[in-house]
């Protein structure tokens, strides 16, 4: 009960309709060729509702779209058919019409090597302006909400992997983002690694209530994060799985022995093999 109420705290709804994003084809010199050449089609008809406060996973073969619907949600790119709506007025408390803060992290974490961790992870407020006593002590919240409390003097060169990612997760964190988006975050880490982030940013989802988008290529870590796997075909990438996961809302390492994790893991691999992936 705790996790839903709250997940309707602070998210926003995404909506999709219609989407369609095609790449042109572009010649040695980056030009279009004459002749009018029809371009690549990376999405095509993708019709997506996602609830305030949802936690969504992106599952689809390489090279399939997932990224790029990732960067229509965000605004980073634009559809060429259909829209991708980000409604920011549905939360209780918030006034009608304002921009949803939406936060992107990427596989890399991109930190600056020149800044420390507590720069790094102020990095959006410096941005937006922020007097320096709020961007720091936002970003030391940030940071110990990552459990990263007593490395704000550190550089990203004495930091882990699995360190530097949760800098950065921190960096999404500080503006107190009603959207998160991740595009494959933990993919370069080991397996243990991997999991307790994993369980990190369950926890935080709970306690935050934003909305999630996550995109992986794992069919465990989509059943063990989401409460919703979106399925998508090989490229052009169309829906072909939209599955509830039938799992609780508590989750620790022992839910992966379990006969329905195992259920919802078969399921979406299911859907993968059927969908062409």
């Amino acid at each position: 009960m705790q996790t839903k109420m709250a997940r309707a705290s602070g998210g926003v709804r995404v909506q999709l309709t219609g989407v369609r994003r095609v790449f042109p084809v572009l010649d040695d010199a980056g030009r279009a060729p004459r002749g009018g050449a029809p371009g690549v089609v990376a999405l095509d008809g993708i019709d997506l509702d996602i609830a305030p406060g949802a936690f969504v996973a992106l599952l689809g073969p390489s090279g399939c779209g997932k990224s790029t619907l990732l960067r229509l949600v965000a605004g980073l790119d634009r559809a060429d058919g259909g829209a991708a709506v980000v409604v920011a007025d549905e939360a209780p408390g918030r006034g009608g019409g304002a921009r949803a803060p939406i936060a992107y992290v990427f596989q890399d974490a991109h930190l600056l090597p020149w800044r420390s961790v507590l720069e790094n992870a102020a990095l959006p407020l410096e941005l937006a302006g922020a007097p320096l006593d709020e961007r720091r002590a936002a970003a030391r919240s940030a940071l110990a909400q990552v459990g990263l409390a007593d490395a704000g003097a550190r550089y990203p060169a004495e930091l882990s992997g699995g360190m530097r990612m949760r800098v950065s997760l921190a960096r999404a964190l500080v503006t107190r983002p009603r959207l998160l988006l991740l595009d494959e975050p933990f993919a370069a880490l080991d397996e243990l690694t991997r999991s307790r982030l994993d369980d990190e940013l369950r926890a935080l989802w709970a306690e935050l209530g934003m909305t999630v988008l996550f995109v992986t290529h794992s069919i465990t870590e989509a059943a063990y994060l989401a409460e919703r796997a979106i399925v998508l075909s090989p490229r052009p990438a169309r829906i072909v799985a939209d599955r509830a996961l039938s799992l609780p809302d508590e989750r620790t390492a022992a839910l992966r022995t379990e006969p329905s994790f195992a259920r919802e893991v078969r399921a979406l691999q299911e859907a993968l093999e059927s969908g062409g992936a």
